[in-house]
């Protein structure tokens, strides 16, 4: 037997590791279970090369609670430790890094995730336990077992012990202050959590199956039952597998194990796998979006090696794939540090560039495979497929192969098929070509039709970040731009080299504005004059198109900030067509009462088709048009 003191300038560190860690003590359990892992990984390669000459079998690692002896021992059937092994790895090394780590946090330590990266992931132990001991015995030949003791001071016990087995078991003798980790139901809430798919098999206790009855067994005959290890984690989770040894119905039963709670199956999966120029593995899931801009967490989860580091992805993941689910395994993102540190980390920017063009490319092999079912699932994706497009560069750049742009009627073009569709009859006088789009088929209705009447399509673009989107269009592509339906009369949105005939003469035209704008009175209403088709709404109320996407913008979180904290004007242009029957009546009526009331009642009507017609308006408006039936 010997005993020591570890040689440390700071006395007493472990009350400072346990304060400075407190905020997350719980991730003790993964570190324990992650060393137990890594040295049951180690022996097996060891065994793969021939440097260990031993029998591998089917390690497990067994989590065992005592709540009469208060004690909580984690134990592996791995390359265990010589006395030796134990004075340099838990003496030397793993103290070296508790004072690094003291020294550089302890005025702000805060940061619960850093303990691995300054060799700390033993020394968590110490969160929770009063006392620890260490039972190991190497694999390698004539090792005796050993028994490390320390009970949170510098002085510790390291001495001979009987141990069959080879292996480490750390036994931890739980706080007062930590008890609640005596509990079967805590302990296992903390394995599902962080090693649910740790790739060696977790024993907890045991559990009972029914054997299955052999064939021709009597109708009264009862299955026998036996005790099993209840093994809580799945060691081969479908990322870990080749894509060419799963089915469409594994994919499914791997995003429920991930989701229980999710009853829908997602619309398609991107299995991610690259060993170069860094390793990474997983799974992405698209699930039915349709408009919804609300990111949840806990959807990606980020695992190092199987083991789970966190599901607040923002920063690692591109932020347009916050709105998928999934997980992404790689060992090259730090398993112990702060997700700060994990954003500005280099690989992870590589990784994050990687999953970006991984998705494109899905996208890309999805459309060419079935361009049917891709149109039919469009609705449900179009949301992340636009915020790629206006987040991520590399994505835009791709995004012409597989973004698609539908219209009213129900077709679906890609960029090039939608130019050199419309280029023919959307081109202005000035040779720009002008692209249509309504934002809800129903409220835009009349607009649409004007438009399709002249044989223009118009795209139905409704998702909330649309005005972004357009943006990103207009500035990359070349000599286009969009107009949304209801932003201008038909003809003004693309003109035309094409003669106007007008019924009016210049002086009745001024007139005739005059009359309209002391009758309504409203500085929000442009009085916009135009020689339209006799046949053409006398008034129609158009917002312009600035306007209206600057308080789109400003309503999903861009843009529009010159109008400070009250938002963008409520501004509209109400065309008046000059050559309609109506302007005719309107210079002839004499009697301003009536003419006011002709014009009211024709401006009532064009609110009413832009559903603006709400209140005493409304009312009021209402009971004018019954008077007029009698």
């Amino acid at each position: 037997m010997s005993t020591g003191s570890i040689n440390v300038s700071v006395e007493n560190i472990f009350p400072l590791i346990k304060k400075f860690l407190y905020s997350d003590h719980e991730i003790f359990l993964r570190e324990l279970i992650s060393n137990a892992t890594d040295a049951t990984t180690k022996l097996k390669h060891l065994t793969v090369i021939g440097e260990a000459k031993v029998d591998y079998g089917n390690p497990i690692i067994e989590v065992k609670i005592d709540k009469e002896a208060k004690t909580l021992s984690i134990k592996d059937q791995g390359l265990g430790m010589t006395g030796e092994e134990v004075e340099k790895y838990i003496n030397q090394v793993a103290f070296s890094g508790a004072e690094e780590f003291l020294e550089k946090y302890k005025d702000s330590a805060k940061d619960a995730g850093i303990i691995g990266h300054f060799g700390l992931g033993f020394y968590s132990a110490f969160m929770v336990a009063e006392k620890v001991e260490i039972f190991t015995k190497s694999y390698k030949e004539d090792s005796k077992a050993v028994r490390w003791i320390c009970d949170g001071s510098p002085e510790y016990t390291l001495e001979e012990t009987e141990k069959s087995d080879r292996g480490t078991e750390i036994v931890l003798h739980i706080a007062e202050d930590s008890l609640e980790f005596l509990e079967e139901s805590k302990i296992r809430e903390l394995l599902t959590k962080y090693n649910k798919f740790n790739q060696i098999p977790i024993k907890f206790g045991m559990k009972t199956e029914t054997l299955p009855l052999p064939e021709g067994s009597a109708e009264d005959a009862k299955a026998e039952t036996v005790e099993v290890d209840n093994i809580i984690n799945n060691p081969t989770p479908a990322w870990t597998k080749a894509p060419s040894e799963l089915k469409a119905e594994d994919y499914n039963n791997f995003y429920r194990e991930l989701y229980p709670m999710q009853f829908e199956d997602p619309l398609f999966h991107i299995h991610l796998n690259v060993d170069y120029p860094f390793n990474l593995t997983g799974v992405l899931f698209f699930p039915k979006l349709a408009n919804n801009l609300n990111i949840e967490k806990d959807k990606i989860q980020l695992y190092q090696n199987q083991v789970f580091v966190t599901d607040e992805v923002k920063g690692i993941v591109p932020d347009f794939l916050m709105l998928l689910r999934g997980v992404i395994d790689s060992p090259d993102i730090p398993l112990n540090v702060s997700r700060s540190y994990l954003q500005a980390d280099g690989a992870v920017k590589k990784i994050s560039s990687y999953i970006t063009k991984k998705v494109a490319d899905k996208m890309v092999s999805l459309f060419n495979e079935n361009r049917e079912d891709y149109q039919q699932k469009w609705n449900d994706i179009k949301i992340v497929i636009e915020y790629g497009m206006i987040s991520e560069d590399k994505f835009y750049e791709k995004s012409d192969k597989f973004a698609l742009y539908p219209t009213t009627e129900g077709q679906y073009y890609l960029w090039n098929e939608l130019v050199e569709k419309i280029k023919p009859t959307q081109t202005d006088k000035d040779g720009k070509t002008v692209i249509l789009y309504a934002t809800n088929a129903d409220e835009q209705h009349s607009y649409i039709a004007s438009a399709r009447d002249k044989g223009y399509e118009v795209l139905l673009l409704d998702s909330p970040i649309v005005p972004h989107l357009i943006q990103k269009l207009e500035s990359s592509k070349e000599n286009v731009s969009f107009a949304r339906v209801d932003a201008d009369h038909i003809n003004n949105l693309i003109k035309k080299d094409e003669p106007v005939i007008s019924k009016l003469n210049e002086t009745d035209k001024e007139t005739l504005k005059k009359n309209i704008e002391e009758s309504i009175n409203d500085q929000k209403f442009t009085v916009q004059l135009e020689d339209l088709d006799s046949t053409d709404a006398p008034f129609t109320l158009t917002q312009p198109e600035f306007i209206r996407r600057m308080k789109d913008m400003q309503a999903t979180g861009g843009g529009g900030g010159m109008f400070g904290m009250g938002g963008f004007p409520e501004m509209y242009n109400l065309v008046v067509n000059s050559n309609s029957d109506f302007a005719g009546e309107l210079l002839k009526k004499e009697n301003a009462e009536e003419k006011t009331a002709m014009i009211n009642q024709a401006l009532d009507l064009a609110k009413l088709s832009q559903n603006l017609l709400k209140g005493k308006e409304l009312t009021d408006f209402i009971k004018r048009s019954f008077e007029s039936l009698k």
